[in-house]
């Protein structure tokens, strides 16, 4: 019986574990490479090396010599709005998350190596800042990210990181596949310290607010999203790694809602009455959501989770773990 291997970079991250879980339901032999193992629970790789991969000879000694079926890129330098709008951290982005991009690429032309197939997650922050003023009318179909003009730093990684892979891909003949990732939110993802995305930093605050207290919301809350289940990121993120598709996709959900009215989602789940309080903080966009219209037609699919759905699942889970600490 010939065993698939599977390399998982970033499998210490939130989508790294699951995606770890999921490769492993398939009974591939699975390697996971990351700075740390996953925060919530063991990791369910066959072998995990803890190291950081902006070393070079790190990550050659961690990724194995002969035939590897699948290698996930998902590691990078990384966090909320909190975190990558600020400004005091983007030298550390854009430097970490290129030397990683860069070593892993490095090892996978080496003729030690023969990787058929790897996926590199981008994001939805290489969009135009200028086509999203307009909180209603977000534009962010694939066609529309040049003239570029990304809204931070990390956003502008992203992009040259995409260009980089292609590079590779056109010179040494690899086998590129490129998702950008839309707001992934979902269980075992952090929800404090800083780095938190939106969606679990609102199931927090909501959580350790008392009965007719109040939250704080960065901005006016007028600025929407899209946010994207982690379980729906996995299946998109495997089947385009899988597929005959060449050209970067967008990996999230079409479901926009503005940041004020995900907190009263988020609340009406609770069943506290919480009031809200807009103060001024690090935003974004205006407006962000995903395009699907490419992915329905190369991989015949596109998310369809609900966002009551999934941020209730999301909720009860970050709830225990405040709970039971």
């Amino acid at each position: 019986m010939n065993i698939k291997k599977a390399v998982v970079c970033g499998a210490g991250g939130f989508i790294g574990s699951h995606l770890v879980d999921r490769l492993k339901k398939e009974n591939y032999y699975v390697i996971g490479i990351d700075l740390k193992k996953p925060d919530f629970e063991e990791t369910n790789a066959d072998e995990f090396y803890v190291g950081d991969l902006t070393d070079q000879i790190f990550v050659e000694k961690s990724i194995p010599y002969g035939e590897i079926d699948e290698l996930y890129q998902l590691a990078a330098d990384m966090g909320g709005a909190g975190y990558i709008f600020i400004g005091i951290n983007d030298a550390n982005i854009m430097r970490n998350s290129m030397m990683m991009n860069l070593n892993v690429l490095t090892a996978c032309v080496s003729k030690n190596r023969k990787v058929n197939k790897i996926f590199y997650s981008s994001s939805a922050c290489v969009y135009p800042e200028h086509n999203q003023n307009d909180p209603d009318n977000p534009k962010c179909s694939e066609d529309t990210v040049y003239p570029a003009q990304p809204d931070s730093e990390y956003g502008w990684e992203k992009l040259f990181s995409e260009r980089v892979y292609l590079a590779f891909k056109r010179n040494y003949n690899l086998n590129i596949h490129i998702g950008r990732y839309h707001n992934i939110y979902g269980p075992k993802g952090t929800y404090k310290g800083g780095k938190e995305k939106a969606p679990a930093a609102l199931c927090r605050k909501v959580i350790e607010c008392e009965n007719n207290g109040e939250i704080e919301i960065w901005g006016d809350g007028k600025q929407t999203r899209s946010f994207l289940h982690v379980n729906e990121c996995v299946e998109g993120t495997v089947r385009l790694t899988r597929s005959n598709c060449e050209e970067p996709l967008n990996i999230g959900s079409e479901e926009l809602i503005s940041i004020n009215d995900f907190a009263k989602l988020i609340i009406s789940i609770s069943k506290k009455n919480i009031n809200i309080k807009n103060i001024d903080g690090p935003l974004g966009v205006r407006g962000r959501t995903s395009d699907n219209k490419l992915i329905k037609e190369n991989l015949d699919w596109a998310p369809s989770m609900h966002l009551i759905d999934g941020i209730r699942n999301t909720y009860l889970w970050i709830k225990y773990q405040i709970e039971n600490k």
